[in-house]
């Protein structure tokens, strides 16, 4: 999974840096024929530019790779980063500058080979220093660090913590469970303790935030293992057996969830994943979301101030609603909406419970007395109070595509095959979304479609929930 993700981090990276040297040169070439001073300016036919920056692009990539420059970005220091960057710069040059020589390529520019290689320690100091920003941020949030329980205390479990504690991923232990009470407290290594036997673990992953689960002793030692093996797959959490393998004694089937088989910081795993296996395209995904939202943003900005201008003239109160939800996995945030309702909508809610005409934990009412009048019910019709949830996007708590995030109270009355549905990033729209008697769906109708848009997804099946919702948007189907 993880070697997936960085093969498709390095390609783009690699890409950048070849456009890059691309463009250094080109710059370079300009400046050369065009900008500088009269007695330097100018370049003459002879040789080929063309072969000459073929050669370039050849010499920088060879030279980037010998110098690693595309091991894990986020894992290094800046200045380290940056002193091998001049390094591998510096000895690609060299190397071009040689080839050149034996090639008899002697008439080549040394004033232009000189602004090449100013210009590609300029492009890239700034490159790599945005690509480490990026990369530091998005490992520090909250949102994207996962969270792991490891099953067993003993050796092979020390070694997997030690593993874990060593490699600098940003991987939060959320500790140990053990078949034997009287290991419960033990420290197993790193300030890393067991907390608890296999009989709390449906407990913590039910009301904890667990991502995933690493089975670290022999399955044939845990009673009743296939039990365990199921329920967190109905959960929607990630498995991960490390070696040696007993799940064929088991007998253990998985109903929805795919085997894999991956790299765990050099330790062949075995993974259960009850979500989808395309890992490069869950990246493209984040990707496409954090881009997309950032400009919908900037491009929206003046609708949305024109819309808090609009509920502040209808209503007292403040313009945005924000409510805490669960996102992937249970992690909690705050969602934001733009405000419909009167500011002490909250409180009226017991009140107006018998009116409830949605089953299940959801609750939902045809025409709500607390609803703002006029702009109010706009906004909920066209779904245009949603708009805010693109600066939970942003901050990474939410996706644009992905089951509608609910509240705590709604989870906790969730069947366990429900809770599934947390498996994914929560999004801006969804299936249910879309559909267009969405407010007359049962509750479990509307569960069994997040699940299935989690069973099936793909990025074309997002563009299309994405166009679909546009057209929601403007027919106004909201309720």
């Amino acid at each position: 999974m993880q070697k997936s993700k960085n093969n498709l981090i390095i390609f783009i990276h690699t890409l950048l840096d070849v456009i890059l040297v691309v463009t250094a040169f080109m710059a370079a070439y300009f400046l050369k024929k065009f900008i500088l001073p009269a007695p330097y300016r100018g370049l003459a036919l002879n040789p080929n530019y063309y072969i000459v920056l073929l050669i370039a692009v050849i010499t920088m990539y060879l030279t980037f790779n010998i110098f690693n420059l595309y091991s894990p970005i986020a894992l290094k220091r800046f200045r380290n980063l940056f002193f091998n960057m001049i390094k591998a710069v510096s000895t690609g040059i060299i190397f071009l500058i040689a080839f050149l020589f034996l090639a008899n390529m002697q008439d080549v520019s040394r004033i232009l080979l000189g602004l090449f290689y100013v210009n590609i320690i300029i492009f890239l100091s700034v490159s790599k220093g945005i690509i480490f920003l990026i990369f530091r941020a998005y490992q520090n949030n909250i949102h994207n660090i996962p969270n792991v329980l490891v099953i067993g205390s003993k050796q092979r479990a020390k070694q997997v913590i030690e593993l874990i504690l060593k490699s600098s991923a940003n991987i939060k232990i959320i500790g140990c469970l053990e078949t034997d009470e009287k290991e419960i407290g033990k420290v197993v290594a790193g300030g890393i303790r067991v907390l608890g036997t296999m009989e709390d673990l449906k407990n913590i992953v039910l009301k904890g935030v667990v991502d995933e689960v690493i089975f670290a002793m022999s399955l044939s030692r845990i009673e009743a293992a296939d039990k365990y093996m199921l329920l967190i797959e109905e959960i929607g959490i990630h498995v991960r057996i490390i070696p040696d393998w007993q799940i064929h004694s088991l007998l253990y089937k998985p109903r929805f969830a795919r085997i894999l088989f991956d790299d765990f910081f050099g330790t062949p795993t075995m993974v259960v994943s009850p979500t989808t296996s395309m890992y490069r395209d869950l990246f493209l995904k984040s990707v496409i979301d954090y881009t997309s939202s950032a400009i919908m943003t900037l491009f929206l900005l003046p609708f949305i101030l024109v819309i808090g201008a609009a509920i502040r003239i209808f209503s007292r109160g403040p313009v945005f609603f924000k409510q805490e939800r669960l996102g992937l996995n249970g992690r909690k945030f705050y969602l934001y909406k733009f405000r419909t309702m009167v500011p002490d909508a909250e409180k009226r809610l017991a009140e107006l419970m018998h009116l409830n005409e949605a089953d299940g934990p959801a609750f939902k009412i045809d025409k709500d007395p607390r609803i703002i009048p006029v702009i109010g019910r706009i906004l909920r019709k066209t779904s245009l109070d949603e708009l805010p949830q693109l600066f939970n996007v942003l901050k990474g708590e939410m996706s644009l595509v992905g089951p509608r995030p609910p509240i705590p109270s709604e989870v906790e009355q969730y069947d366990v095959w429900q809770r599934r549905r947390l498996s994914m990033k929560p999004g801006l729209t969804c299936i249910w979304q879309i559909a267009p008697n969405r407010n007359d769906i049962d509750f479990n109708r509307w569960m069994e479609m997040d699940l299935e848009y989690i069973d099936n997804w793909s990025l074309k099946q997002d563009f299309l929930i994405l166009f679909r919702t546009m057209k929601v948007v403007v027919a106004g189907h909201g309720r």
